[in-house]
């Protein structure tokens, strides 16, 4: 991980507001809230809860301003959510976070079981 961070990516806390919203440390600092990617992606969410810049990238594929990498195809956009184990989507209850990472949990350990079963 270390070295993925040095390579000039993040990590980013998917639900990074959650911070704000009063829980302790180890509660928004669990492995599923986090994602990688690149630090201009990062810098440019900042502290936006995901409903907010999931709307962005979302009207970023439908010829709005691009605001966070160069995804600009709905399909793309879909496939990269899958792949990042993203539970809810562009769609989802953006307020519920323990649902939100219990989601992901189970999708991170399927994608992982997944991977090992292929070896």
């Amino acid at each position: 991980m270390k070295a993925t961070v040095a390579s000039r990516e993040d990590l980013v806390r998917r639900f990074n507001i959650v911070k704000k919203q009063g829980l302790n440390r180890w509660r928004y600092n669990q492995t599923g809230n986090f994602v990688v990617t690149q630090s201009e992606i990062n810098i440019a969410i900042g502290d936006k809860p995901p409903a907010t810049y999931f709307a962005e990238v979302a009207e970023q594929c439908y010829g709005g301003p691009m605001k966070y990498g160069g995804i600009t195809d709905p399909e793309e956009l879909q496939e990269n959510i899958r792949q990042h184990c993203i539970p809810c989507g562009l769609h989802g209850d953006f307020n519920d976070y323990e649902g939100f990472l219990s989601e992901r949990r189970k999708l991170m350990a399927a994608r992982i079981r997944k991977y090992f079963e292929q070896l």
